[in-house]
């Protein structure tokens, strides 16, 4: 009985080491979960800062498209309200502050640059906005209303492109649990 015993053991023992060796993960494998281990961690961590500069971004640029607004009434059916120069050169200021906080970005994931590039393109085509606002101060007449036009236009594109990039980033936030 002791000898059956003993050989069951050790046969056990036999069988369990191969089984652990064989199904026990290479160093590659282990290198590659550690790997996608720490990308995932960055990643959540970079979606929890972009998600704070998204925020203090709108802070900054609110003002900037509501004077925007009051310049240009996108529909028209009120009249611009007076512009000062002041005016102009702290909105200039505002975006301008707004593209620096968007500069050097780190790398992520995909979705994580696409949502970043996106506010990022945003941010730059309001500051755009803000200048070919600004240029149209200096003219008159129809030149005028047209450069008036086309700057309302960019900033229609700017606040398209801010939402398309925040609805990446919320999806990408939602599917990645990091809000």
């Amino acid at each position: 009985m002791l000898t059956l015993a003993a050989a069951f053991t050790l046969g056990a023992l036999l069988v369990g080491g191969l089984v652990f060796a064989g199904t026990r993960a290479s160093s590659t494998e282990r290198t590659a979960d550690r790997i996608r281990v720490e990308a995932a961690q960055r990643d959540k961590e970079q979606i929890k800062a972009l998600t704070e500069l998204a925020r203090t971004t709108c802070d900054r640029l609110v003002p900037v498209l509501d004077g925007l607004d009051r310049a240009m009434p996108a529909d028209g059916s009120t009249r611009p309200a007076a512009v000062t120069s002041a005016d102009v050169v702290g909105w200039r200021r505002a975006a301008t502050a707004a593209v620096e906080a968007f500069a050097d970005p780190p790398s992520g994931e995909t979705a994580t640059n696409v949502a970043r590039s996106s506010l990022a393109s945003a941010v730059r085509q309001i500051t755009t906005t803000v200048d070919t606002y600004a240029t149209s101060r200096a003219l008159t007449g129809s030149t005028r209303e047209t450069v008036v036009a086309l700057a309302v236009r960019q900033r229609a594109d700017a606040i398209f492109t801010w939402s398309t990039g925040a609805i990446v980033f919320l999806d990408t936030a939602r599917w990645r649990g990091a809000r």
